[in-house]
């Protein structure tokens, strides 16, 4: 028996032996895929294929890593098939269900077989790296199975690469990024559902036989309808605290796909990855075809404890300066939208240092001279400062950000043209547009052919001419508004098949880019809402625009959503005018659960909002290593109630926060304690209310007293009231004897 569990290689073997061999060995071909809370068991069976024999609960006896065996089917008439859990199942193979990998060879011949060649394992900084090489045993095809595992935060990272040597191109017309098997009474789907101003909204579903797909065909805009991950309650739904639950998302910002399928045994298959729609991938010898990195955890303690482990592992691996602090900043786009000048935007760097943000963001509406940017039908290709508004262009507006004390930070989105524009007029063939059709144009725009390596320097150069001529601007906000609509390439000509991919890849290449060059500069990730939010492009930001929704009321909802798989501090949430029928103080302490940020006039402010607003700014920046970098605790969940609260607690646990929020009480309903999470039960913690109106006192009745964590946690405190619309903020620090 040979078991792949440590950095060793084990045995090559020619394919064309594999089958022979593998019948007369009798030692099994075992890869433990695994980390300190779970295993993935995958076993080279007879025939010399990849099967999956496990996927659950780490085992604590190397022993038992042999006791599985891989699946096999048998027929009505007592045959046995080699169908079974194929690790990576080919089109045109023995199997009935979806599979992982479709195939048109240069022959003509749509089938393959995948065998087991050899294995790899090494482990780097305390992360593990396995690749297991499979090879088709009549064409030279070659398809490599890639498993990253983080053991101490409890995530498997996974894709696959493709190649092959045969005289012409291949087409692949499937190309998951993993294949993952499940046997369970039961299995229940929460789905992330999406349009602008609703986003992340959670519904659970039970899965019977047959397929569920979830899938976008929007191009680069990802999220539009459907975010790119998910939740699947094993044997029953999805809890907060309790039950086997799989977490998954894919690391891509363009179409996806995510099929469930459930067998006529009731076994479930998850497959993952871009969605092939209109893709059919030409891909020459020795290309290698890299899918995008599916994510995943398996949490054995609810949905709450997965997330944990996928923010804590986010902040240390994927995630842009994960480690870093982040900025508070001022927008202009709600005040202004796009009618400002150079003077006003000055006035409002002052009002920024006075409401005591580290920076001034300049939204949309600066660029553009032939065709100004007045309205969104114009100038967007052009950036170039506005004269008219901004006579001194960028160098003016950084140096009156250094006079106001404040850093500047400013908007563009280099991927989209307008048609009115002197980008489009000089460069047509950089555009996605079809030719012998009329035009459809979301949002007055189109978008770059980012397969183009001629537009990726263009969409680079935006960037860099910025950046290079104004070393001080500190952060872009990147839009991104518009799907690809009229989909034809003029660069890719006879590979239109190509071309969804080649985009996306095309937009990393850019962002690897500006980020190689720059890599301290901050950046958020942001798309008419939350349409873009996957962990593939936040390798390159900090930050990601939730939604343009900031009502406070749907943010509670919005960001309970996105919190599931995302750590607070790369979930942007500002301050509005949304919602005037709340106060700013529940307005502000929606946002503070989140990296806080103001779009909204100072003027609207009364003297005591303003003093509020100030001191809810100042809490922020003290507490923000604990908000951002703490270990986060949904406790009530507004979807069960009328209510919310989430907590944050620091690293040592010797403080934590406390967001409780009223959202729309009934009369008279019953008002519970909310208990606490997280918290060393033998530690004594001080209470206290913070973020309160100049002129209120606390609401908290345990506000000024001090509690044990064991009793904070077994009894609670006193954070919800019958007012719709009031929240409350509780501080806790431990009282050292």
């Amino acid at each position: 028996m040979k078991i792949l569990s440590t950095a060793i290689l084990l045995g090559a073997a020619c394919v064309a032996n594999l089958t022979a061999m593998a019948a007369n060995s009798s030692d099994k071909e075992i890869i433990r895929v695994s980390t300190d809370n779970t295993d993935l068991l995958l076993e080279v069976a007879p025939n010399g294929r990849l099967y999956q024999t496990y996927l659950g609960p780490r085992l604590l006896h190397d022993t038992d890593v042999t006791n599985f065996t891989w699946r096999q089917s048998t027929g009505s008439d007592g045959s046995v098939s080699p169908r079974g859990w194929e690790a990576y199942s080919t089109s045109g193979n023995e199997d009935f269900f979806e599979p992982a990998i479709g195939v048109i060879h240069a022959d003509g011949n749509m089938s393959t077989y995948l065998y087991y060649v050899n294995s790899t394992q090494e482990t780097t900084n305390g992360v593990t790296h396995t690749r297991i090489n499979l090879r088709d045993n009549q064409y030279p095809l070659e398809v490599t199975l890639n498993y990253q595992t983080y053991p101490k935060d409890n995530v498997i990272k996974t894709w696959t690469e493709i190649r092959h040597d045969e005289k012409k191109p291949i087409t692949l017309t499937g190309y998951a990024s993993a294949m993952l098997y499940f046997n369970e009474p039961a299995y229940y789907l929460t789905e992330f559902s999406s349009d602008w101003a609703k986003e992340a909204k959670m519904t659970q579903e039970q899965l019977h036989f047959g397929k569920k797909v979830i899938d976008t065909k929007l191009g680069s805009r990802a999220a539009m309808h459907t975010h790119p991950f998910f939740e699947i309650g094993l044997g029953s739904p999805v809890q907060e605290n309790s039950g086997e639950v799989l977490m998954g998302t894919l690391g891509w910002t363009g179409n996806f796909r995510f099929t469930f399928e459930v067998d006529n045994a009731g076994n479930l298959r998850v497959i993952p990855g871009i969605n092939p729609f209109a893709s059919s991938y030409s891909l020459k010898a020795g290309e290698v075809f890299k899918t995008p990195e599916f994510i995943f955890t398996l949490s054995y303690d609810g949905a709450g404890q997965g997330s944990r482990d996928l923010q804590a592992w986010a902040r240390k691996y994927q995630l842009k300066d994960g480690m870093g602090s982040r900025m508070t900043l001022l927008n202009n786009w709600e005040n202004t939208t796009f009618n400002f000048d150079q003077n006003l935007l000055a006035q409002l760097m002052k009002e920024a240092k006075d409401l005591g943000v580290d920076m001034f963001l300049l939204d949309d509406g600066w660029f553009g001279n032939k065709y100004p940017r007045k309205d969104d039908r114009n100038g967007l290709g052009d950036w170039t400062a506005t004269a008219s508004k901004l006579p001194e262009g960028i160098p003016g507006l950084v140096d009156a950000a250094k006079d106001a004390g404040v850093k500047f930070g400013i908007w563009i989105e280099p991927e989209m043209v307008n048609p009115n524009s002197e980008l489009y007029e000089q460069h047509p063939d950089w555009v996605i547009e079809q030719p012998n059709r009329d035009t459809y144009y979301y949002r007055n725009q189109l978008v770059l052919d980012l397969s183009n390596p001629k537009v990726q320097d263009y969409v680079f150069g935006v960037v860099d001419k910025i950046l290079s001529e104004n070393p001080d601007v500190a952060y872009f906000k990147w839009d991104c508004n518009s799907p690809i609509t009229n989909i034809y390439s003029p660069y890719q000509k006879d590979k239109q098949g190509n071309l969804y991919v080649d985009h996306v890849r095309g937009v990393y290449n850019v962002l690897k880019r500006v980020n190689d060059k720059y890599p301290d500069t901050p950046m958020m990730l942001c798309s008419g809402g939350g349409s873009r939010c996957d962990y593939e492009a936040l390798k390159y930001f900090t930050e990601f625009w939730c939604s343009d929704n900031t009502d406070p009321m749907e943010r509670a909802y919005i960001q309970w959503g996105f919190s599931q798989f995302f750590p607070a501090k790369a979930m942007a949430a500002h301050v509005t005018s949304w919602n005037k029928n709340t106060s700013i103080k529940f307005r502000t302490d929606m946002a503070s659960m989140c990296k806080l940020g103001f779009d909204i006039g100072l003027h609207e402010l009364t003297s005591e909002e303003l003093e509020y607003a100030r001191g809810a700014v100042a809490n922020w920046k003290r507490l923000q290593p604990v908000i951002m970098d703490g270990v986060q605790y949904r406790l009530v969940s507004p979807y069960d109630t009328n209510h919310m609260a989430v907590e944050y607690v620091g690293s040592d646990r010797d403080s934590a926060v406390v967001f409780a929020y009223d959202l729309s009480p009934r009369f008279c309903e019953k008002i519970n304690k909310v208990k606490l999470s997280g918290l060393d039960p033998m530690a004594r913690y001080s209470v206290k209310e913070i973020n309160l109106m100049p002129s209120a006192d606390a609401r908290c009745p345990q506000d000024g007293k001090v509690y044990t964590g064991d009793y904070l946690m077994k009894v609670g405190l006193d954070l919800f009231s019958d007012r719709p619309s009031t929240s409350m903020v509780v501080e806790l620090n431990a009282v050292k004897s």
